[in-house]
């Protein structure tokens, strides 16, 4: 998982000062606003704008009559210095909250999270007190130049952009259903008659629940839900039978607020994986918990 990095040559490392005057500035549109959020005078904004721009070698503002106005080269290279500057700023967080560098930004799926993740993170903590684990939700790949997430928790297929992977687990899914709707997990067959509940992430899991049974799916649509969590809930106050990740409906099913609505456990439409942005030095802590994580291997 290593990586070596390169870094630019020092002339062209403008200083932290010259940054976050031109951060300011630009964010607040005149050097008065920075100077203020700074606690310099405006000659040191002006200052240190003019040494960037010169170590540059490009003009970042244009003057519209008392405001400063983005250049396009501006514009751009305020886009990467705050990428920079917001982690930086959460690595020195990171480093206060636990001098031994042990900090994990992990962005999570929230069923994922909750049901698997979360009663296993004890685990990890007895094996690893060194490092601390903040878990943050993210339901959507994004870029990780643009966050300070050390990696996250992907559902689907190897498509996270600039992103290496570790494989964790495929998703099988199990129909469930309130007590009063079904008695015994029975014929795949008797729900087409049934109203059926959707994630919209999975528009199509019925489809191939259906298919996999050598049925017909029913024509139709049923309530359509954003997370399986609220899914789950919508099942157990009998709205209908929910297609639920078998981690997710085992607690359900063993404490009887849902029973079994048809035979057979079928994988759905992916994999979950452990990414990490590729080009990026790998910090100890996500070392540790990648090792963890794969002694957790098959996970159940």
């Amino acid at each position: 998982m290593s990586k070596t990095h390169m870094f630019a040559p020092r002339r062209y490392l403008p200083s932290t000062p010259a940054l976050l005057a031109f951060e300011a500035a630009a964010r607040l549109g005149s050097a008065t606003a920075a100077a203020q959020e700074l606690s310099l005078t405006q000659s040191a904004i002006s200052r240190q704008i003019k040494t960037l721009e010169d170590q540059l070698g490009a003009a970042l503002f244009a003057k519209q009559g008392r405001s400063l106005v983005l250049t396009p080269v501006g514009r751009t290279y305020l886009t990467q210095i705050q990428d920079v500057l917001q982690r930086l700023g959460s690595a020195s967080v990171a480093a206060g909250a636990n001098p031994q560098g042990g900090a994990l930004n992990l962005a999570i799926l929230p069923a994922f999270g909750m049901h698997w993740l979360a009663p296993r993170l004890a685990d990890f903590a007895r094996a690893h007190p060194e490092v601390t684990v903040n878990l943050s939700t993210r339901l959507a790949p994004f870029d990780f130049r643009n966050h300070s997430y050390d990696a996250a928790i992907h559902f689907g297929r190897k498509d996270w952009p600039g992103a290496e992977y570790l494989a964790l687990m495929p998703e099988t899914v199990v129909a469930v259903a309130a007590p009063d709707l079904v008695k015994d997990a029975g014929d795949p067959e008797a729900l087409r008659a049934m109203t059926l509940l959707h994630l919209d992430t999975r528009p199509r899991a019925w489809a191939r629940w259906f298919a996999a049974h050598d049925l017909t799916p029913p024509k139709g649509a049923g309530m359509m839900f954003d997370q399986f969590s609220t899914m789950a809930q919508a099942a157990i106050h009998g709205l209908g039978v929910a297609l639920l990740p078998t981690f997710v409906a085992a607690p359900h099913l063993k404490n009887g607020t849902l029973r079994t609505a048809a035979r057979g456990i079928e994988k759905s439409i992916g994999d979950y994986y452990l990414v990490w942005p590729s080009g990026r030095s790998v910090p100890p802590s996500l070392r540790s918990f990648s090792q963890w994580i794969s002694t957790q291997l098959p996970l159940a």
